[in-house]
């Protein structure tokens, strides 16, 4: 398929050339691409890069938010929690939909700044101002010590919480199991 378009973070593109994509696009933060009425925007998230023991943080890593004139779509990647949900919603507004990782957190003391858990996905939710988000990065290959299945039931038990505490204006995770394309509407 050589005509995809692919958009990349900085430092990746050779890689992507190397396998024989053509149309790379390599982006900073905050770099915006338009694609028709589709804007394009690499955004800031706390994690590291490597493809090789050699290679550590040579490369950028970033989330994304794309924009059509009627529909924002974020996809926050792998990353630890920062304040960069914060940042991307006042930079770039609130996405309608958000896909916000929910495993591969355990041990806490080792993995939390690469991965957020569920509850810590929730306030990304918050932070993000998203209307929905599907839960990712979870349950598909054991990566941490948590059990596999337990991201979705410790973020049921997160969105519980914050939705007795007042704290989401609206917004809900929809958990879709793996495989499934429905749901969200």
């Amino acid at each position: 398929q050589p005509d995809i378009q692919y958009f990349v973070p900085l430092g990746l593109g050779v890689m992507l050339e190397g396998w024989g994509a053509q149309h790379v696009t390599e982006m900073d933060w905050w770099d915006e691409v338009r694609v028709g009425g589709t804007v394009i925007t690499a955004t800031p998230v706390k994690h590291w890069s490597s493809r090789t023991p050699f290679d550590r943080n040579k490369t950028l890593w970033a989330g994304w938010m794309i924009a059509w004139p009627d529909f924002k779509f974020y996809f926050a990647g792998d990353t630890g929690y920062s304040d960069d949900f914060k940042v991307t919603r006042a930079r770039l507004g609130a996405p309608d939909l958000a896909a916000i990782p929910i495993g591969a957190y355990d041990p806490r003391e080792f993995m939390q700044a690469s991965h957020i858990n569920p509850e810590e996905a929730v306030q990304v939710l918050m932070d993000i101002g998203a209307k929905k988000a599907v839960p990712i990065h979870w349950g598909t290959f054991k990566l941490t010590l948590e059990p596999m299945a337990e991201p979705p039931i410790r973020l049921r038990a997160a969105l519980d919480a914050a939705g007795r505490a007042g704290q989401l204006a609206g917004q809900e995770f929809v958990i879709l199991q793996h495989g499934e394309r429905t749901g969200i509407k």
